[in-house]
């Protein structure tokens, strides 16, 4: 995972990862009453999602806010991606389960073990509807932060990572 950092040292128009949203770009900073206190607020734009999240400056690490993954986190994403898929024989709402807090973790490492891990060759079985979902949801993060990291835009990251799994998968 990359550095903790300390609330005050992300600013405006910076991408942060937020673990349940995945990439969002930081809009303001603001301050805001709540229950009767004053709280300063990062707002969050996920603008793919339409959607905006306040998070307290306080609590952003602990809620697992993070600035994007460093280039070495990246190649070993990458390089994740190369390996055997690594499928566990029990049972697919234990491991449907086990995915999902994989892809909610932020961890771009464990997003990129799902990926592997779900990825179906043109020549395998048919995936089912959940399977599919979470492949999507997991791949969608991947190359959301990906595209950040690189400064591309999220087609040509995609066309790199499908790229990645068909070579494994030759």
């Amino acid at each position: 995972m990359s550095k903790t950092r300390k609330p005050q040292d992300f600013s405006p128009n910076e991408f942060v990862v937020y673990p349940a949203h995945g990439v969002g770009r930081i809009v303001s900073i603001e301050e805001q009453e709540i229950a009767g206190l004053t709280m300063e607020l990062f707002v969050v734009s996920f603008e793919k999602d339409k959607m905006t999240l306040r998070v307290p400056t306080a609590k952003a690490t602990e809620f697992g806010m993070r600035s994007l993954s460093s280039p070495d986190i990246v190649s070993k994403a990458m390089d994740t991606l190369k390996g055997k898929a690594r499928v566990k024989r029990a049972m697919w709402s234990r491991r449907a389960q086990e995915y999902e807090q994989k892809i909610n973790s932020g961890d771009l490492i464990s997003i990129a073990e799902v990926v592997r891990d779900l990825h179906r060759a043109d020549d395998q079985r048919e995936q089912s509807y959940s399977e599919r979902q979470l492949y999507e949801a997991a791949l969608e993060r991947l190359t959301r932060e990906l595209a950040a990291v690189k400064g591309m835009d999220e087609a040509g990251v995609q066309k790199q990572v499908d790229d990645v799994l068909t070579a494994r998968a030759a």
